[in-house]
């Protein structure tokens, strides 16, 4: 039976390849390949590869697309046939989903080969000639680029050729320090077009303000032999005056209700204006307070332009959050008589008051349900940029499996208030950046969760934090106080019996109180899309009742736990960090690793983390193979319930997990990817409960591992992912019992229903 399956794929397969030659006319060949191929020994091995590749992505027109090695888009095509109408499903199939033969003759040879040559030239390879030779086999056409290059040209010397008796000249001679043209480097065109570029951006900063990088001249000698060229760096004869001297800003005029259907931007004058600091306000419904713009401004009048401060003022504004449109204009004083640039900032502010109303849809394994979101938000709330936001929520969850009703249906509502402001408020004169807008948030939130046949919880929580970008690349945000209060209300009987049957489900109502400040750190260099390599971090730090416990002197060991409203607080240190890294495989390929690593220490008044602090493992978005929050702790079996086999959250101090996966496109919007997955969560300290919980230095014995394969729709506005997989190593099972390769049966139902696990969700995992 198998063999016939086999038999009938190969034969599918074969039919589906050749079939798109049948379509052809007389005459014609399929264009199914273009390859180029380095004549040059010289060349090391290293850097053959992504030369050539670079090379081969220069070529046009690019042959029809392949999925799994055949052509489906030109299958498509083909069998639409010609639509007799500009619509419906043949139409469809045929211009949408379809893609037209890209045939030989469709080549251009000759300016394939200039493209080549010009490449090569472009890093050094002068004197360059690529010849092609052509194949057809079965009307398939592949063209062979044989690229013969001669030894690569370096640099011998570099001059600076400037006037020093002018000041533009000193400073051209000053810029020589730092050179990207370096003597015994290889010749390269890109590198000339950046050291331009760097000699912009210095005298930009020395305030040339009219200054370009087409107003410098390179001039290439590569006649002096053996290999080598001589440069010679210098002003155009033709740059014009202004853009040889410096100019300082005049007066600076902020517009921050300016509208775009005003059309021309408007020039005011001083004494159209008021005046702050000196600073021009043209404002006259006084729509922001000054100082809160004034503020934004790294510009002051007498000082030398400079382009940084130029992008700094230009960053905060649009930082601040409250403009839609932030323009800049340089205007020259004094009708041109002097060297000096008024400064106009033409600001279009957002709409100040928005509703926005979120309807979500919920589903786990167990649980389905709905939530609506209603925030109000009111920009500019203070006239200093201020973001005041009120939001209201509320949704419900069923239980639709697992056999019993542990923890029964529930419904939750709340209400949450933040208010943002974009500067540091603090009793100290601190200022973390000032290329970027930091912010100080302050939020007020209360939450009711009523599990009727169950308990029910009050929810209070109150933060004052701060958060503020470095870098491009590296942002903070530090909360110096973050107060949690849960408090269990109304416990049922019936959830009391479980409880005492299974004392781990006391946790969830148990009542805790935590406060204390928090930070986290992120870098990430991912939207630098051009690397091969990108990476991710993020490293947090979360502290509570720390000073409090130890001036107490807390010992629950001892006996000696402490309350505060009838609860005793939380007392620990934890940390986490992730990290990822994404490696370019190809054009459409990725390689993407994540390592995470959490660790909660308790101490004095605790002797775990609060529940809505531990850890979990499992879920769409961690070890997809197994459910969320279904393994763990460490070796421990957890208690199964119903005829679902619903497990109850499991929940640790510390958390360990390593993912990776392999990410390729498919056709369009569609990717797919295969995973695999390892990690588990342990406690801090052993538990007469948690049998086989408590970390160890045998921590690796108890790590679970699955795998599988899924589908990614990447719409533009977000990505849906499904994930299918199976666990592949199981740590509650016997030790030596634990890998499970040899169970896998996919015809096996009853092993489907145990081990397929399938996620549905929202953006990548990692």
């Amino acid at each position: 039976m198998r063999i016939k399956i086999y038999t009938y794929i190969a034969i599918s397969v074969l039919f589906a390849s050749c079939s798109n030659i049948k379509y052809l006319k007389e005459g014609e060949n399929l264009y199914v390949k273009g390859e180029v191929e380095l004549n040059n020994d010289s060349i090391p091995d290293q850097y053959r590869g992504p030369l050539t590749e670079r090379l081969e992505g220069v070529l046009r027109p690019r042959p029809n697309k392949k999925f799994l090695g055949l052509r489906t888009k030109l299958y498509f095509y083909n069998i639409a046939g010609q639509p007799k109408k500009n619509k419906g499903f043949k139409h469809w199939l045929k211009n949408k989903v379809g893609e037209p033969p890209v045939l030989l003759q469709d080549v251009n040879v000759p300016y394939n080969e200039n493209l080549v040559r010009n490449r090569l030239e472009n890093i050094g390879f002068f004197n360059a000639y690529v010849t092609t030779d052509t194949t057809i086999e079965n009307r398939k056409a592949t063209l062979n680029y044989v690229a013969t290059t001669n030894k690569i040209y370096r640099i011998n010397k570099v001059t600076y050729e400037a006037d020093t008796t002018t000041q533009i000249g000193r400073e051209l001679k000053l810029a020589q320090e730092g050179s990207l043209l370096v003597p015994g480097r290889p010749y390269n065109l890109d590198r000339i077009i950046a050291e331009r570029e760097r000699i912009d951006n210095i005298l930009k900063d020395k305030g040339y303000y009219f200054f370009s990088p087409d107003h410098l001249l390179v001039q290439v000698d590569s006649m002096i032999g053996n290999h080598m060229v001589d440069m010679n760096v210098k002003l155009k004869e033709e740059t014009p005056k202004n853009a040889k001297q410096p100019y300082t800003i005049n007066n600076i005029f902020i517009y921050p209700e300016y509208s775009l259907v005003q059309g021309n931007y408007e020039v005011a004058t001083p004494k159209d204006a008021e005046e702050y600091k000196g600073f021009y306000f043209i404002d006259p419904h006084r729509t922001f307070r000054k100082f809160a713009l004034a503020r934004t401004m790294f510009f002051h009048k007498g000082d030398l332009y400079n382009r940084d401060r130029q992008n700094q003022t230009i960053s905060q504004l649009v930082g601040m959050g409250t403009f839609r449109f932030v323009k800049n204009n340089f205007m020259l004083a004094d009708r041109g008589k002097s060297n000096k640039l008024d400064v106009h900032y033409y600001l279009t502010p957002q709409q100040k008051k928005a509703v926005r109303v979120e309807l979500l849809g919920k589903t786990a394994a167990v649980y389905n349900g709905s939530e609506v979101n209603v925030s109000w938000s009111h920009r500019n709330a203070f006239k200093g940029a201020e973001l005041l936001r009120l939001t209201a929520y509320g949704g419900y969850e069923v239980q639709s499996g697992g056999g019993i009703n542990i923890n029964s249906n529930f419904y939750r509502y709340g209400l949450e208030a933040s208010l943002t402001w974009p500067r540091i408020i603090a009793p100290f004169g601190w200022e973390p950046t000032r290329r970027f807008v930091p912010h100080t948030t302050t939020l007020v939130g209360y939450e009711f969760l009523n599990r009727r046949q169950a308990y029910r919880l009050n929810s209070l929580r109150f933060a004052w934090g701060y958060n503020w970008q470095e870098s491009a690349k590296k942002t903070h945000q530090l909360n110096v106080l973050d107060v949690a209060y849960v408090q269990p209300v109304n416990v049922t009987p019936f959830y009391d019996s479980l409880a005492t049957a299974f004392p781990y489900l006391q946790r969830a109502i148990d009542r805790q109180f935590t406060f204390g400040p928090n930070y986290k750190f992120t870098y990430t260099n991912t939207m630098e899309t051009d690397r091969k390599h990108t990476f991710y971090f993020s490293g947090g730090l979360d502290l509570s009742a720390n000073t409090v416990g130890l001036i107490l002197g807390s010992n629950v060991k001892k006996g000696k736990q402490d309350s505060i409203f009838n609860a005793a607080f939380s007392q620990y240190i934890k940390t986490e960090i992730e990290y990822r890294h994404y490696m370019k495989l190809g054009q459409n390929r990725t390689l993407a690793a994540r390592a995470l690593f959490g660790y909660g220490y308790s101490y004095g008044n605790s002797t775990r983390l609060p529940y809505v602090k531990q850890f979990f493992a499992g879920g769409p978005n961690s070890l997809r193979a197994f459910r969320a929050r279904a393994i763990g702790p460490g070796s421990y079996n957890p208690e199964r319930f119903g005829n679902d086999n619903f497990v109850p959250d499991m929940t640790g101090d510390i958390r360990m997990e390593f993912n990776l996966e392999y990410r390729s496109k498919i056709v369009s919007i569609l990717d797919w990817a295969a995973f695999i997955d390892a990690g588990n969560i342990w406690l801090q300290n052993a538990d007469t409960v948690f049998q086989g919980g408590k970390f160890s230095k045998n921590f690796f014995k108890e790590l679970a591992v699955g795998g599988g394969v899924g589908l990614r729709f990447d719409l533009t506005f977000l990505i849906l992912r499904t994930d299918l997989a199976i666990p592949l190593r199981i740590p509650y099972l016997p030790d030596g019992q634990r890998w499970v390769f040899n169970k896998i049966n996919f015809r096996d139902p009853d092993w489907r229903r145990d081990n397929l696990v399938f996620n549905l969700a929202i953006g990548y995992p990692f």
